[in-house]
């Protein structure tokens, strides 16, 4: 769980990040930046901050923001019905460097470092770095994680609609939604 003062100073952080990228936000989008810990209380470890521009029955675009070494849970996004496959995304980097992890043959050695105590639940291993400029399409129902390197990352995700509430998670101990202590 974070407290109001913990997200209120993430929210800085990110905005004062995304402005040293040339990506401005309005006074509105700074204040409803989303803070995730994923109920972990390791925010430093994992997690990650959301810029959400839009996300309708059509389309989504978001910033993705994370601080130094910062890890996205290993996750995946389902198909919701017969006509709804799950989310596809595509992650362009557009700042800092980050490790994309998704399904295939595991590489040789890789660059992030699985957070402690955690390590039974990052299962796939198939190292994609991306670079400002570079970018990945996630096909839905695809298990994959992230780290940014180590001087974070501002990942530009475009997809089809996000549920973020059905995304499946290896870790039974993350809930997606961050609760915040007033």
């Amino acid at each position: 769980m974070l407290t109001q003062s913990q997200v209120r100073q993430m929210q800085e952080r990110v905005t004062q990040t995304l402005a040293q990228a040339a990506i401005v936000l309005t006074p509105q989008e700074q204040t409803q930046v989303e803070v995730v810990d994923f109920g972990l209380s390791e925010l430093e470890r994992t997690g990650l901050q959301l810029v959400i521009y839009i996300n309708n029955d059509r389309y989504c675009a978001k910033e993705l923001v994370m601080i130094p070494r910062q890890t996205c849970a290993q996750h995946r996004h389902p198909p919701l019905s017969e006509t709804n496959p799950g989310k596809q995304e595509t992650f362009r980097c557009r700042w800092g460097k980050v490790w994309l992890y998704v399904e295939g043959e595991p590489s040789q050695a890789f660059q992030a470092r699985v957070p402690e105590g955690s390590e039974s639940y990052y299962t796939i291993f198939h190292e994609i770095e991306l670079h400002p400029g570079d970018q990945y399409t996630i096909p839905p129902n695809t298990w994959h994680w992230f780290q940014s390197g180590d001087e974070g990352a501002i990942v530009s995700e475009f997809s089809s609609p996000s549920y973020d509430e059905f995304d499946q998670f290896v870790d039974p101990r993350i809930y997606r939604f961050t609760k915040v202590a007033e």
